[in-house]
């Protein structure tokens, strides 16, 4: 997960700016401060939470930050690098594989609920955030697109190939996508006032989801 140093304390953290280094423009290559990266990251990530990603701005990190425009625009081109970047490093520790419970719906079963926690926690509102932003930004959605769904279709894979090994599955099956079918209904309910709860979860691959890959 993405380290979030000096987003949540109250104290932001400062670093020197490197002399002559003042221009705007985006510069190819990266920070050579690891801690001023994560900063940035983590800023953006608050920012996004608190404000929402139309309304959060480059100047609006680099003050969280403690870093000048400048610095940031020297890694990242424009806010939805930025913010991609940011994305990737939050996904880190949230993409396991789900773990083989011994059946077809036990393993589906222990991902919708590692959804539900995920979505539940600090990261939902994010995560709804990012839900709506990538509908406007075409260049946010590109980027975010190709990198949930590599993992997305490694969960697919991996579930229904074990459920093939053990007999539920046929070998035809054309398996759907069954991590975006799970985050969009999740995202349904949650923006319908919702809770995502156990009986949901059961609901959710007993009428959903089971019956998407035997369909």
């Amino acid at each position: 997960m993405v380290s979030r140093t000096g987003a949540r304390s109250g104290t932001q953290p400062e670093f020197e700016e490197e002399a002559g280094l003042e221009s705007e423009s985006p510069r190819a290559g990266r920070p050579r401060d690891e801690a001023r990266e994560q900063a940035i990251l983590g800023a953006a990530i608050d920012l996004i939470v608190s404000v929402g990603y139309d309304a959060m701005s480059m100047e609006a990190v680099a003050t969280r930050a403690g870093v000048s425009k400048a610095t940031i625009y020297r890694r990242w081109s424009g806010k939805a690098e930025l913010v991609a970047d940011a994305i990737r490093g939050l996904d880190e520790g949230n993409h396991v594989d789900p773990p083989d419970t011994g059946s077809l719906r036990g393993d589906l079963l222990a991902l919708t609920r590692t959804l539900f926690a995920n979505l539940s926690g600090a990261d939902g509102g994010l995560v709804c955030g990012l839900a709506v932003a990538v509908r406007a930004d075409a260049e946010l959605g590109r980027l975010l697109g190709t990198h949930k769904q590599e993992y997305h279709q490694r969960v697919t894979s991996l579930i229904v190939s074990r459920a093939r090994s053990r007999g539920e599955l046929p070998t035809s099956v054309a398996p759907p996508e069954l991590m975006d079918i799970a985050l969009g209904v999740s995202l349904f309910r949650i923006m319908s006032g919702e809770l995502l709860d156990d009986p949901f979860a059961a609901y959710l691959v007993d009428r959903v989801l089971i019956p998407s890959l035997r369909s």
